[in-house]
């Protein structure tokens, strides 16, 4: 078992005192065995020295040897009783003044540690954040002295700030660029509609419009892409309970014509399922979701999504037949622009972007997705959410839909 920093202090602090208290026992106990056999000489040398008077010879060798003996036994009774009281009630009250050392060892590294545990708090929500540039607008601002842990502080608030100015910079940029490239493909479109709609307009014309159209609508969906990538990776700020289950209800009867077209059954089973956050971006994600079934599948196949609260969550599980995939080509699914090997031409109909932005959304939820290949064929996504209390009145996404026709 690892000790931690502010024990392996105390534990420090402890020892030392410890060691510090037996070496003043020891020097206290040298001094009072000088200081007693000075004490012994002086009283022989003026009790039973010569120039006693009034006594023969070998009176006086009988009183200074009568003398010696009560006085040595009076001088062991006294060193006994010193020694005792020294090394046993001082081993007490050491040990009694060491314990409450290591108390206030405890207290004292914590008080010194604490800036320490906020750097490292504040790290940890930056890392546990559903997205890697989440929390980085958070700073700690510690305060105090200018100290060894003032300028680590310091210096981590330095990094994210510029972490923060960057990943800012970058979202910017997408967005941006994204804007400006959909003005220069609308009219492009444009100008190859009327061109294959003209009357004297040739077969070949035709057959070159409408390949044209079809990489236009392809950049069209990847721009798309690109801009509901960059607004899922921010934060979500506005925030309402919604139903899973109405979303996967109505994505499903819109997607059911391509899926009929495509000789696919698509199976549904819902319960309610209520969670909080974006009913638009959500609708984004079970559309997402459906497509990639759709697109890749085969001949006679089939889509089965539900969902279903689960304790604290909303699960939300979809699953397709389709080609074999292998376990190691799944983490690449949702990164952007990567596609399996079969699925990487010019005139594919996805953007390389789908389960990228279903993964930036669902993070952006405080939620999580995991997908695993079938046996047979085929890919099981599961997304799951966090739940939203029963007594909170969800939101229909199609009011979503309907005020934001309304702002254009």
């Amino acid at each position: 078992m690892r000790l931690s920093l502010r024990a392996r202090l105390t534990l420090t602090y402890g020892v030392l005192f410890l060691v510090a208290g037996v070496l003043l026992l020891g020097v206290t106990y040298v001094l009072f065995e000088q200081q007693l056999s000075r004490g012994n000489t002086r009283f022989l040398a003026t009790h039973t020295g010569p120039g006693t008077t009034g006594q023969t010879p070998r009176d006086g060798d009988q009183i200074m040897a009568e003398t010696r003996r009560l006085f040595e036994e009076e001088r062991g009774e006294l060193h006994d009783a010193a020694i005792t009281s020294l090394l046993t009630q001082g081993s007490i009250a050491l040990l009694a003044v060491g314990a409450a050392a290591v108390g206030f060892g405890w207290l004292i590294a914590g008080r010194i540690l604490t800036p320490l545990h906020r750097v490292t708090d504040t790290a940890r929500r930056i890392a546990g954040s559903p997205a890697a540039d989440r929390g980085l607008h958070e700073r700690i601002a510690l305060r105090g002295p200018r100290d060894e842990v003032k300028e680590l502080a310091d210096t981590f608030d330095t990094m994210l700030e510029r972490l923060d100015r960057s990943f800012d910079g970058q979202r910017r940029f997408v967005a941006n660029a994204s804007h400006e490239l959909r003005t220069p493909l609308t009219l492009g479109r444009a100008l190859v509609e009327m061109a294959m709609h003209r009357e004297s307009a040739s077969p070949d014309v035709r057959r070159l419009g409408e390949t044209l159209l079809q990489i236009n609508a392809r950049h069209e969906r990847l721009i798309t892409g690109l801009l509901l990538l960059a607004r899922s990776e921010n934060e979500i700020t506005t925030r309402a309970p919604v139903d899973v289950a109405d979303i996967v209800t109505h994505v499903a009867s819109q997607t059911a014509p391509e899926a009929k077209e495509a000789g696919i059954t698509m199976e549904t089973e819902t319960a309610e399922a209520v969670t909080t956050g974006d009913a638009l971006l959500l609708e984004r994600v079970v559309q997402n979701l459906l497509e990639n079934g759709l697109r890749h599948n085969t001949a006679s196949g089939w889509v089965r999504i539900s969902c279903r609260p689960r304790n604290d969550d909303v699960v939300l599980d979809v699953t397709n037949s389709g080609p074999a995939i292998p376990p190691y080509e799944v983490p690449a699914l949702f990164e952007p622009f990567r596609r399996l090997d079969t699925d990487r031409v010019v005139t594919a109909k996805g953007a390389g972007l789908g389960l990228s932005i279903v993964q930036a959304i669902i993070q952006a939820h405080g939620g999580t997705i995991a997908a695993a290949p079938r046996p047979a064929g085929g890919l099981h996504m599961t997304i799951t959410l966090p739940r939203t209390p029963a007594d909170a009145e969800p939101r229909s996404p199609r009011a979503d839909r309907e005020a934001v026709g309304r702002m254009r």
